[in-house]
């Protein structure tokens, strides 16, 4: 049986990680809920969650290793470099949660290990 590749976070997002978020919310809320949700993820505590679980409460697919953006992000976990955790947006209307920040990152942590306990802040 093979050894697990370690995959190591910050203790919080990276701050570009929120202006991001807002960015990306930008796409599907008006300007005014994406800047609020955006300062709601900067307050919010940290939480985790495992990656299949995100996964499937988003209702989007896998990006695979030929996505330069998850390939990158699999050569930090290798080559032992911490990971920025996720943000999240619970849409209730949709039934679903909206990954705001950390797609790629999400995608690659799969890879490695679906039961893996992704970082995140959630609102």
């Amino acid at each position: 049986m093979g050894s697990k590749t370690e995959i190591k976070w910050l203790d919080t997002p990276e701050e570009h990680d929120y202006p991001a978020a807002e960015s990306y919310l930008n796409l599907t809320y008006d300007a005014q809920t994406a800047a609020s949700l955006a300062r709601q993820l900067k307050q919010a505590p940290m939480s985790g969650f495992k990656a299949k679980d995100i996964f499937r409460a988003s209702g989007l697919s896998l990006l695979g290793v030929s996505n330069s953006h998850v390939e990158k992000d699999r050569k930090k976990i290798l080559a032992g470099h911490a990971l920025s955790p996720l943000l999240l947006v619970r849409d209730k209307a949709n039934g679903r949660v909206v990954i705001a920040d950390g797609y790629h990152r999400m995608c690659s942590v799969y890879g490695f290990d679906e039961d893996a306990v992704i970082p995140c802040k959630i609102v």
